[in-house]
C-alpha cells in the first residue's frame, strides 16, 4: 500500500508527493521548525508556503537548521495578489528565493486569479520556469472558467490547481476538468477546517477502522486521487494526518462521504480575504 513517499507525475514530467504539509498560519520560527522536523521524520517531503503566509524565511531557516537535503524535498510557494504582473512577479519570486535561501522552488502557484494581470503574471511564470528558477508552474483558487481563459493564450498549462476541496465541497465537475486536462487537484483545507469531522457517517466509518475522522477524510481524498496539504502547527497532528495509508475505504464508504457535499465553502476567508480576489468564483 502507498505511503507518504507516494508521488504523482505532473504533466511536465516532474514528480510531486501526493501529500504534504501546509504551513498557513504557522507564524513562529520555533513552531515552524518543530512541525517541519516532525513532518520530515514522519516521511513528509512536500512543504507548502506562500508569500502571503509571511513564513518563507522561516521555512528556509528551518531547513537549514535541521540540515534537510534540498534535493529530497518538494517546496511550493505562491505569488500574492500585490505581486502580480510581469515585472512584479519576477521580482517577487527572486525575493521569495532569497527568503527561502534556495536556487529554485519545485512548484510556483498564482495564489488568486486577478483579472488586470491575468496573462502577464502567467507569462512571467513561464519565463521563470524556462530560466530554471521554478521546476513546475500552476494555479491556486482557479475555477474552470479561469483555466479555460488561461488556455487561450498560455504557452504552457498549469500542472496543479490548488483549491478548497473537502466533503462539504467536493467540486466534482472541476476535478473532472482537471483530470481531462492533466491538471493535478491539490486540496487546501482538505478537512474543511474541521467542519466535516462531526458528520455521523464519517464518525461511524472512523470507528470501524479505529481511525480518527480526520484520517478517514484524508483517506477519502487519497482514494479520489487528490493531492492534500493539511495544515497543522501540532507535531502529533502532523504525524496522525500522515497515517492514512494502512487502510482503504470501500466504494460504498467513498460514495457516502462524497454524498455529504453541500456546495458549501468553509468561510468568507479562504486562506486570506482578498477584496479583489473574492469577486472571482473559487
Amino acid at each position: 500500500m502507498s505511503d507518504l513517499t507516494t508521488k504523482v507525475t505532473l504533466a511536465d514530467g516532474h514528480e510531486m508527493p501526493l501529500q504534504g504539509l501546509g504551513l498557513y498560519k504557522v507564524t513562529s520560527q520555533a513552531e515552524l521548525t518543530g512541525v517541519v522536523q516532525s513532518a520530515w521524520e514522519s516521511g513528509y517531503r512536500l512543504f507548502d508556503t506562500a508569500q502571503m503566509y509571511k513564513n518563507e524565511g522561516m521555512l528556509g531557516a528551518a531547513i537549514k537548521e535541521l540540515s534537510l537535503p534540498r534535493d529530497e524535498m518538494f517546496v511550493t510557494t505562491k505569488v500574492a495578489e500585490a505581486n502580480q504582473g510581469y515585472d512584479a512577479t519576477l521580482a517577487s519570486v527572486e525575493a521569495s528565493l532569497r527568503e527561502l535561501d534556495m536556487d529554485y522552488v519545485d512548484l510556483l502557484l498564482v495564489h488568486w486569479p486577478l483579472h488586470p494581470h491575468f496573462f502577464e503574471t502567467w507569462r512571467a511564470f513561464e519565463r521563470l520556469k524556462n530560466e530554471g528558477l521554478v521546476k513546475s508552474i500552476g494555479t491556486s483558487n482557479y475555477g474552470m472558467v479561469h483555466l479555460q481563459y488561461l488556455a487561450t493564450k498560455a504557452n504552457e498549462q498549469p500542472v496543479v490547481n490548488q483549491v478548497e476541496n473537502h466533503p462539504h465541497l467536493t467540486q466534482d465537475a472541476l476535478l473532472q476538468y482537471h483530470q481531462d486536462n492533466h491538471i493535478v487537484t491539490q486540496a487546501w483545507a482538505p478537512l474543511g477546517r474541521g467542519s466535516v469531522l462531526a458528520e455521523p457517517v464519517i464518525v461511524e466509518i472512523a470507528s470501524k477502522y479505529q481511525k480518527s475522522p480526520a484520517q478517514v477524510v484524508l483517506r477519502w481524498h487519497v482514494q479520489r486521487g487528490t493531492s492534500i496539504i493539511p495544515k497543522s502547527s501540532r507535531p502529533e497532528r502532523v504525524v496522525e494526518n500522515g497515517n492514512v495509508y494502512d487502510f482503504a475505504l470501500t466504494d460504498e464508504e467513498m460514495a457516502l462521504i462524497t454524498g455529504l457535499n453541500k456546495f458549501e465553502r468553509i468561510s468568507q476567508e479562504p486562506e486570506q480575504v482578498y477584496e479583489r480576489g473574492a469577486q472571482y468564483p473559487h
